[in-house]
């Protein structure tokens, strides 16, 4: 326990105590800039006799800062800059935090408003109205697409850009960057590229990618948190290009990670590589979550069990649904000439999920971290094409891949 510090002479403060003259101020009261009534005492003894009950001040303090997601200044800064919450899937916005029965300790920011988009630049349908048109009621929401020539060579280009972006976030990924600063960086370089970054406004979702954070399992929204140290987080990019689009996401470390947090984000890496391996002609899309299923749980892991991996093409999500899980009930063998993605989510704790206020962002319901990773496959005659895998170029951020 640390001592109290000196007060003026002069001060007319009473002891938090006993009422006496206060010559001592407690100097985590001072730190945090908490009102000097409460933190003041007579002597040191009347300071040690209290500091059970007064260091709830304290703790009081730090949640607080917490909830409101930045420190009492900084926030109120953001919300005079128009830096808002985000609710009802992005179609709604608050200058206060909503109330929530939070799982872990992560707690949302104010966003910035809405990045703008070049005129010249192509648009899927929901660029505009927030709402997709087309891909609802497609008849591939039912059949399973087989890829001509020219789509596949499209989804090529569309892939490897969106490699590039993600590339480009990872460079950006440090101790003291905001999750919306790596938004700026996607949508940046998504544009420079002449796409559009596929998630924004896409069911009025607010930003240009998802950057989900520690206890987030997928859809986490860009905003003003700072990434600290120790922290994990996952950036999923998607590019709109020539009319297709490229998925994928990787879970990245933020500064000195602990030993169990690697280990989940290895494991969950292992689980998209293995269940790539089986990907080929006559294979059943069920088995997908088998391969998954198996290694996260003989790694004392769980699999998430209410996102799938989704097929892609000129439609963002169409059929085939690929269940991460074991024991699911996906129909249909895999052909050549389909393209889908597989994009496992496990969690350190239980597989459960909820979701927070904003409608998009989903966590751990007993707040324990998550990690994701996601590639778009092409299944060929004789196998799999990565169609977003790593390039020569990626930067090397995962300590195995160098093993």
């Amino acid at each position: 326990m640390a001592g109290g510090s000196d007060v003026a002479e002069t001060s007319s403060l009473s002891c938090a105590r006993c009422g006496n003259p206060a010559h001592l101020q407690c100097p985590k009261c001072m730190e945090l800039k908490l009102p000097r009534e409460g933190g003041a005492f007579c002597t040191q003894d009347c300071f040690k006799a209290s500091w059970r009950s007064h260091k709830s001040v304290h703790l009081k303090e730090k949640q607080s800062s917490i909830v409101t997601g930045t420190p009492r200044e900084q926030n109120s800064d953001l919300l005079d800059e128009g830096w808002l919450y985000c609710l009802k899937k992005g179609q709604a916005r608050t200058p206060k935090l909503p109330y929530f029965d939070w799982t872990g300790t992560l707690r949302p920011y104010p966003i910035s408003s809405r990045r703008a988009v070049p005129a010249h630049i192509e648009r899927p349908d929901w660029a505009v109205s927030g709402i997709p048109q087309i891909e609802p009621n497609s008849d591939l929401q039912h059949v399973v697409e087989i890829k001509t020539r020219n789509q596949i060579e499209r989804m090529r280009e569309t892939c490897r850009i969106a490699r590039e972006v993600l590339d480009a976030a990872a460079r950006v990924i440090q101790p003291g960057v905001t999750t919306d600063e790596i938004d700026r960086v996607v949508h940046d370089a998504t544009i420079e590229a002449g796409g559009y970054p596929s998630p924004l406004n896409y069911h009025f979702f607010p930003k240009s990618c998802c950057t989900s954070i520690n206890e987030v399992i997928c859809h986490g929204i860009p905003d003003a948190r700072k990434l600290e140290d120790g922290d994990i987080v996952n950036v999923d990019v998607t590019v709109c290009y020539k009319g297709v689009h490229g998925d994928l996401n990787e879970t990245f470390f933020v500064g000195n990670v602990d030993e169990e947090s690697q280990r989940l984000v290895q494991c969950t890496y292992e689980c998209l590589e293995k269940a790539i391996s089986i990907v080929k002609p006559g294979v059943r899309f069920r088995e997908i979550g088998e391969v998954i299923n198996r290694h996260a749980t003989m790694s004392g892991f769980s699999v998430v069990k209410s996102i799938c991996g989704h097929g892609i093409g000129e439609l963002f999500h169409c059929a085939p649904n690929i269940p991460h899980y074991g024991r699911n009930k996906a129909v249909g063998v895999m052909k050549a000439g389909q393209t889908f993605t597989i994009e496992p989510m496990i969690n350190a704790g239980v597989w459960r999920d909820r979701m927070w206020p904003d409608g998009w962002t989903a966590v751990t319901a007993d707040g324990k971290r998550s990690a994701q990773f996601e590639h778009t496959l092409l299944v060929t005659e004789t196998g799999v094409e990565v169609l977003t895998a790593r390039l020569p170029s990626s930067p090397n951020v995962y300590p195995w891949l160098s093993a």
